[in-house]
């Protein structure tokens, strides 16, 4: 997808949300029967049909289809080919934050990119430009840089100063968008860390960011605008938890539709005009 074209799915739609689809077969309701592969379809179809309005983009994390083994991949296939086929104008990351380099990277960015057909993937940046180069050479793909993660443990290296006083992430964002540009590259920024979206800006402009880690996880949308929106809005916001695990009854997505509604409805009176 080009940049142009998200930009004026946020606008057309009054709403920069990207839905978490973090389908966790523990967790999924019990009115659903079938095999895990089959529930995990059923579910994320009724939820896709239940925040496609209210939504520019949707953001599978591999983990929950990976840990299935190949029905898990079956159905994460069935669900991409299920949002081309209804909603062509949705976003779709892979959540994979894949880190390797040569024919390995190159192999990742044809699964991605060719096999399944997602719009960007989340990339771990930890090896260097040789770990992202393979994605970038994809027309209207992108590759989403892990920067700054609202985990606790990202102090361990993300936030670390060197000798000139740099923190790390920043360092990651200063070289790594020299790598690509603002139409294929992002960078995960998490809702915890908003304080830093100041800083992250004066570096980074005109990039768009994923935001996760609003809802659940306790981040702000007011601070995360306030400080990181752009005039062509910039941000990506997820929430997974909180829209697609309103509810665990029969009404479980109706309950989605209404959470996505809600966070999309507040995030129109924060877009500029």
């Amino acid at each position: 997808m080009k940049r142009n074209e998200l930009v004026d799915n946020i606008f057309r739609k009054g709403s920069f949300l990207c839905v978490g689809l973090d389908t966790d077969i523990r967790k999924l309701p019990a009115c659903l029967t079938g095999t895990p592969a089959e529930r995990v379809v059923a579910f994320n179809k009724a939820i896709i049909d239940a925040t496609a309005d209210y939504c520019v983009a949707y953001k599978p994390n591999l983990a929950f289809y990976e840990s299935l083994g190949a029905e898990g991949w079956s159905a994460l296939a069935e669900t991409v080919a299920y949002i081309r086929e209804k909603y062509p104008d949705q976003f779709i990351i892979a959540d994979a934050k894949r880190g390797d380099i040569g024919n390995t990277a190159a192999l990742y960015a044809r699964t991605f990119f060719e096999t399944m057909d997602f719009d960007a993937v989340t990339l771990a940046p930890y090896m260097g430009e040789d770990s992202v180069k393979p994605f970038l050479g994809y027309e209207d793909k992108w590759s989403i840089i892990l920067a700054l993660t609202s985990n606790p443990s990202a102090k361990d290296f993300e936030t670390v100063l060197d000798s000139k006083g740099v923190a790390m992430y920043e360092r990651v964002i200063r070289l790594s968008r020299h790598w690509g540009t603002p139409v294929n590259t992002m960078y995960v920024v998490g809702a915890t860390q908003a304080e830093s979206l100041d800083a992250i800006r004066a570096v980074a402009p005109r990039h768009f960011l994923l935001v996760p880690g609003v809802g659940a996880q306790g981040g702000s949308l007011e601070e995360v605008a306030r400080h990181g929106m752009i005039d062509e809005c910039g941000l990506l916001v997820n929430s997974s938890r909180g829209i697609i695990y309103a509810s665990s009854g029969e009404d479980f997505a109706e309950a989605a539709g209404a959470a996505a509604k809600e966070l999309a409805a507040q995030m129109s009176t924060l877009l500029p005009q």
